[in-house]
């Protein structure tokens, strides 16, 4: 975990009276060292390889903390479950989820960036915030 996330979560922590116990800090820690999207029952398999007292529930809730800190984006891609990415520090981008094998890929196009906040003007439109998920076929599905 860098100082800037160990910060961001010790500040969120003390404004919210919460205590960081020996489990947040192995999810903390599981997930920041992840760079995928993962769900927290993937996670909870990882985290509870090295922590095997720990709960699902405990993931849960921690992976709740780090999404209202601002450390962590849930998503939802329609397959029935969340998934969490890092989004503390990191640049906006888009995916594309194919809908056989599961494979998210992230991409950043400016010509879209662009192209949406034109129509957003066009239409008097104050965007505050977008998301843009492309579903199909991988090349590996096709």
């Amino acid at each position: 975990m860098s100082d800037n996330e160990q910060e961001v979560l010790e500040k969120y922590i003390s404004k919210h009276n919460l205590k960081i116990t020996k489990q947040r800090r192995a999810v903390l820690e599981s997930f920041l060292a992840i760079d995928e999207h993962i769900s927290a029952e993937d996670l909870y398999k990882i985290v509870s390889a090295k922590e095997p007292k720990i709960g699902l529930a405990t993931v849960y809730r921690t992976l709740a903390l780090l999404t209202q800190s601002g450390l962590a984006e849930e998503l939802d891609f329609g397959e029935g479950q969340k998934r969490y990415e890092h989004k503390y520090e990191h640049s906006h981008h888009d995916h594309m989820i194919c809908t056989k094998c599961g494979r998210i890929l992230e991409f950043q196009n400016p010509l879209i960036e662009k192209l949406q906040e034109e129509v957003a003007h066009e239409h008097q439109f104050k965007m505050t915030s977008h998301k843009l998920d492309l579903f199909g076929l991988c090349n590996d599905c096709q």
